[in-house]
């Protein structure tokens, strides 16, 4: 079995209303990650990925970029135990 991780994320700067939650959920089911991602109220986007190493890794990566009309200033990740919880990725309201 490949090696599973969990990752907390947040992403600051110009992400919500760029599409950020849409372009993200598509990634994951591209790379089988599961999980959520939602806005905060802050203006920055919180997301929960579970899967692979790499495809979490590869999201982690793209989320540095985000989708087009986006200005990424920083990501935070927090690495947590894999709890294999979710079967799909949604976006959270």
């Amino acid at each position: 079995m490949a090696d599973m991780v969990r990752a907390h994320v947040v992403i600051h700067g110009l992400v919500q209303g760029v599409f950020f939650r849409a372009t993200t959920r598509e990634k994951a089911r591209e790379h089988g990650v599961t999980g959520w991602v939602r806005n905060l109220p802050d203006g920055s986007v919180e997301a929960l990925f579970e899967g692979e190493k790499d495809a979490v890794e590869s999201l982690i990566r793209w989320c540095h970029e985000g989708p087009l009309g986006a200005r990424v200033e920083k990501v935070e990740v927090e690495w947590q135990d894999y709890r294999g919880e979710f079967t799909g990725f949604e976006v959270r309201y």
